[in-house]
Formats: C-alpha cells, structure tokens, sequence
C-alpha cells in the first residue's frame, strides 16, 4: 500500500468512527451524522451524496466487500430519510447525488436505474428559458453547483447536446475576464436574459466546469473542451491557492468546496497525463494534501481535518468546523486523489 493510499485509508477510518451510523436503528442503512461530537436531526442531503462518492473512491482504491455493503446501505439510508423519493428541490443537490449514484453503478455495480430517471426527470424541470440550471424549483438563480454537475450528469449519459449547452451558458455569462474564474450565478429574468451576476467566487465552481469539460472533450474530441479546461486548472493555481494549496472556504457547505475542487482536478491530471496543464493539477492535489496531512488533528478514529488546510486543525467540538462531516469528507476527498495521482507525479 502506498502512503497516500494509508493516509486515505485512516481517514477513512475517520469518519467511519465519527459520522457513519445506522439510520433509525435500521442495520441495512447508513447515513453520516452531520456533526461531531454530539448528535444533529438536520438533513444534509448532499453532503450524503458526497460521502456516497468518498466510500466510492476507497472501494476503488481496495475494492472489499464490507466496502461495497456500505455502499448499498448508504444508497438505501439516504432514499430512505429523503423519504418523498429520491429527489428534492434543490437542483444541485439533485445532480450531485445523481453523480454518484452513476459512480455506484460503474464502479461497483450497485446500479439504482429508478433512481437516476427520477434524477433526469428533476433535472428537465430545472433547465429553463435561460440554458442554465437553476439553484431550485421556482427560483429565478441559475448557478453554477447546479448548472455544472448536471452537465457531468448528462455528459455521462451521453446526452452530449444538453450537457454542451449547459456548459456554454456558463461560459456565455459567467467567466471573470480578469481571471478567467468562473462566477456563482446569475440572477435571470422570465425570458432568461440575465439580471444580475452573482459574482461570488468558489473553488467548486471552477471543479464542476472543469469536469464537465473533461468528460466533453472526452466523448466528443472537440478541443475547445480541452482548451477550456487547460484555462481552468491555471485560473485556480493562480487565483485560488495560497502557497500552491487550495484555498478552503470554512465550515459548513463550504466545507466540501475544496475536496470537490481536488476531485475533478484528479479527473483532469488522468484524463491527459501527459498535458502542463495536468501536471499542475497533480501539484496542486499533492501539494493541498500535504499541507492537510501535515495540519491534521487527532481525534476518536484517527485524523481530523481543518476547514483550511494551510492552518493546524483544532479538536473538534460543537461549533467548530473540524466537527462537520463536510469538512472531513473533504479532506478525505484530498487523499483518495492524492492516492490516484501519487504514482503519476
């Protein structure tokens, strides 16, 4: 076993200890608990879909078992505590637990077919007169955490038209000319003109238009996809790191910003290898996870994680961000793909 592979094992390990528990004492579910120490009632569904996609990246990395189990109890936990279905109406959520419930199938063969149109059909309504998709049912938000993991969604489906107007909305409206970082969203009218741009900038923003031009340019060989990404990977070296890291976003949702932003540099850095472009992802991954190793804490299970992976991580406690299962999943996110491209450095 590699190191990184070990690091990503006992983080694992981690928040199996902490935050994995049976749903309503049902021993063929599971769920995160959202917080630790102490005990949350709080529905977070996406963060669930997140830890769906960490549980994924170690079967791959050690295919067991007890690996795939949990996998399928989490399918169910989380079907069964959404309790109206599979979806909600938060189209980014949607997306995000239709991403890795697509893994589930490919990776581990737990495939939910039921689940993924019901997904697809969500996702129709959420595509309106603008091209983007919006934050949720009846807003008039079109952002990109909803807009870009539904194009990763399509684009694996081979719905390659939907997935390519998606992405070109984002990049019609939203892309800072000053950075070339891609925005929050935009605020649009009935007709689907835009408002006003919501001009916030997130480093999961960027990883979600990076994924989605990947898995273009990869179905279609189009270069403009490959060009674009090339554009995003040196736009977050260069604007959102701090010392070659990627730069956390605290607590709370923003807690799994940077893991995400790891992730789909991963996707990158393997997709072309051999690009400049992808040799900065690597770096960027395998330097962010040497910061975070370096800064971890010890808690109950093993690791613990902080918020910004540049500052020594503080005992978790209620309150505090190292607490949030968002937080420790991205840090768990970190190592799985600093466990990919560890070989390839």
């Amino acid at each position: 076993m590699s190191v990184w592979a070990a690091r990503a094992a006992a983080a694992e390990r981690a928040v199996h200890t902490r935050h994995l528990h049976w749903l309503w004492s049902l021993p063929d579910t599971r769920l995160g608990r959202p917080g630790w120490p102490g005990r949350s009632a709080h529905w977070h569904y996406w963060w669930q879909a997140h830890l769906l996609d960490c549980t994924l990246d170690a079967y791959q990395r050690a295919p067991t078992q007890w690996r795939r189990d949990t996998t399928t109890a989490l399918v169910r936990g989380v079907r069964m505590r959404n309790i109206t279905g599979w979806v909600n109406d938060y189209y980014d959520d949607v997306a995000w637990l239709g991403l890795a419930l697509q893994r589930s199938a490919t990776v581990a063969g737990i495939r939910k077919p039921g689940a993924e149109q019901a997904i697809m059909r969500q996702l129709r309504f959420g595509r309106g007169p603008s091209g983007g998709m919006r934050w949720r049912v009846g807003d008039d938000f079109v952002n990109v955490p909803a807009t870009g993991p539904a194009a990763i969604f399509y684009a694996r489906r081979r719905n390659l038209g939907i997935a390519s107007s998606l992405v070109d909305w984002i990049l019609e409206h939203l892309i800072d000319p000053s950075t070339g970082l891609v925005f929050d969203g935009a605020r649009v009218n009935p007709d689907g003109s835009v408002r006003a741009v919501e001009r916030a900038l997130y480093s999961y923003c960027q990883g979600v238009l990076l994924g989605a031009c990947v898995e273009l340019g990869t179905a279609t060989g189009d270069p403009r996809w490959w060009e674009q990404a090339d554009r995003t990977v040196r736009a977050v070296a260069e604007h959102l790191t701090d010392g070659g890291v990627l730069r956390g976003h605290g607590g709370g949702d923003g807690g799994l910003f940077s893991g995400i932003t790891a992730r789909y540099l991963t996707v990158a850095a393997t997709a072309r290898p051999s690009e400049p472009s992808s040799k900065i992802a690597t770096r960027l991954v395998l330097d962010s996870a040497e910061a975070a190793w370096r800064n971890r804490g010890v808690a109950d299970g093993g690791p613990v994680f902080g918020p910004h992976w540049t500052v020594a991580a503080q005992p978790p406690s209620p309150g505090r961000p190292e607490g949030d299962l968002s937080v420790q999943l991205s840090g768990w996110m970190l190592l799985e793909a600093a466990a990919v491209l560890s070989g390839k450095d």
